[in-house]
């Protein structure tokens, strides 16, 4: 069985397959905020998208990063490390890449339910 969250018209929130909930790309709603607060922003949303699915941030199994400006890198990390289940800590890549104007971040992962 398949379930999909928050579905949109071209794709959904997230979606869940054999007990591993897979998240669409997370990104900030505030475009304003910096590499610190657009980071903050979206690990909050990735908290709640957890929680729907029955998950949490001590399940994630993997994680990509995407950035606007890899100089932005130690900003991204220091959020993401006072956030992350330091005990159970993930798969994860930083990469960087073209994004929309104003997102510094998008986050995607994949967590165990």
């Amino acid at each position: 069985m398949v379930e999909y969250i928050e579905p949109g018209s071209w794709n959904s929130r997230a979606v869940i397959h054999n007990n591993v909930v897979y998240l669409s790309g997370v990104v900030a709603d505030d475009k304003t905020l910096s590499m610190a607060g657009q980071t903050e922003q979206v690990l909050k949303k990735i908290d709640n998208v957890l929680k729907e699915a029955g998950s949490d941030k001590s399940k994630i199994l993997s994680a990509v990063v995407y950035l606007a400006d890899m100089n932005l890198k130690d900003e991204m990390n220091q959020v993401w490390m006072s956030w992350t289940d330091t005990a159970h800590l993930p798969a994860r890549a930083a990469v960087g890449v073209d994004l929309t104007p104003g997102t510094l971040v998008e986050i995607m992962v994949q967590a165990a339910i």
